[in-house]
């Protein structure tokens, strides 16, 4: 132990993997952090080999995948890890939030660490997005090209921004090398910010199931979380395997297996399932530039959340309406995901209006409402008990 603390660089090791001290109490669900790096590192690498294979251009991309999936050795393994990783990255981010939503991981002083994460949130999105493009099937020039027109929606300047993004008049070449440069730079800002999330972290420490200050009842971090975190990375490794080898197309869509046609547009655009709720919530406004205000301010709107939750209790472990307004905000967005894949007709678009004004009623009214209502009768019990 002598030789961790003998270099700074060690001692930065130690002070994060070894010794930092961590809440005796906190679950597995405290394991996504580590799940989310082991994407990360997965990510990182099958990309670099990936891309030493890859061809950047609209006549030879389709091809260039097929060939990685056909002729290179495990060129497959790489390509379904790849594209699989990304599903399951996407799985255990929103299941992260979910835990920081139930337990209040973005109250105060953890408001850095919080708005940090909404912004690894959203670079993910993009990232993804550009990753989605690559292969140069169907669903990913029609996806590119209904997506990126969203921007043309900007007023003044909203079509030369569109310009300049393709590189032309529609999607094309340099589209397609402008995407590929991004895709491949992104996961490293992405690896910073995840060591700013990690640092902001380490300064006021993990937040508890309790809710309450867990400085008196802590372990080092080494050997009881990160054999805890273990567990759950094994588990995940095996479920990952397993689809690699029995079913690697399943959170795919079979329309990517078609060569990009731009003369040929698909039944239904859809981009990939992570994407699903705020695809959504982009398609129940009518209005096109109120729809993309709607779609990027529903990631935005994450980062208020430390503002508008007034109540003094924190977590929802000890809050009945809190929990209810918590699952119901939950099922909403498997609502707002189902509704993204349908076609945008009645009575789909209906329930995608409904969803949608309730994504953001939650955040804006009923969160807040809650805090009230719960301070209100923590005061007047207070004040039974005292005038006894």
């Amino acid at each position: 132990m002598r030789l961790l603390k003998s270099h700074f660089l060690l001692r930065l090791l130690n002070s994060y993997l070894i010794d930092s001290p961590q809440p005796a109490n906190i679950s597995y669900l405290w394991n996504f952090g580590s799940l989310l790096g082991v994407c990360l590192i997965i990510q990182i690498l099958t990309g670099v080999f990936l891309a030493m294979h890859y061809t950047p251009h609209v006549d030879f991309a389709f091809n260039s995948v097929e060939h990685i999936m056909r002729d290179v050795n495990s060129g497959y393994i790489l390509r379904y890890c790849h594209a699989n990783v990304a599903s399951f990255f996407f799985i255990f981010v929103y299941a992260h939030i979910a835990r920081g939503l139930y337990y209040s991981s973005y109250r105060a002083p953890r408001v850095a660490l919080w708005s940090i994460g909404v912004i690894i949130l959203i670079l993910m999105m993009a990232t993804a997005f550009l990753g989605y493009v690559l292969p140069y099937g169907q669903m990913s020039l029609w996806g590119a090209t209904v997506i990126t027109n969203l921007l043309s929606a900007i007023p003044v300047f909203g079509h030369d921004l569109v310009e300049l993004i393709w590189g032309g008049f529609s999607v094309s070449n340099a589209t397609l090398n402008r995407f590929f440069s991004l895709h491949f730079l992104l996961p490293f800002v992405l690896a910073a910010l995840v060591v700013a999330h990690l640092m902001a972290l380490h300064t006021h420490g993990s937040n508890n199931p309790n809710g309450i200050s867990g400085n008196s009842d802590r372990y080092p971090f080494h050997p009881y979380f990160s054999f805890k975190d273990l567990v759950t990375v094994f588990a995940f490794l095996l479920v990952l395997s397993i689809m690699i080898f029995y079913f690697p197309n399943l959170l795919g869509h079979s329309d990517n297996y078609i060569e990009a046609n731009p003369m040929s547009t698909p039944a239904s655009i859809v981009p990939e399932w992570y994407l699903l709720p705020f695809y959504a919530i982009l398609r129940s406004i009518p209005n096109k530039l109120l729809g993309v205000i709607a779609m990027f301010g529903s990631l935005l709107i994450l980062l208020i959340l430390p503002v508008t939750d007034l109540s003094r209790i924190r977590g929802s472990q000890f809050r009945p309406l809190m929990k209810i307004a918590l699952w119901s905000f939950f099922v909403n967005f498997f609502i707002l995901t189902w509704i993204g894949a349908m076609h945008p007709e009645t009575p789909y678009l209906e329930i995608g209006q409904i969803s949608t004004a309730f994504y953001f009623a939650w955040f804006l009214i009923i969160v807040p409402a809650i805090g009230i209502i719960e301070n209100t009768i923590f005061d007047i019990a207070n004040n039974n008990v005292m005038n006894r």
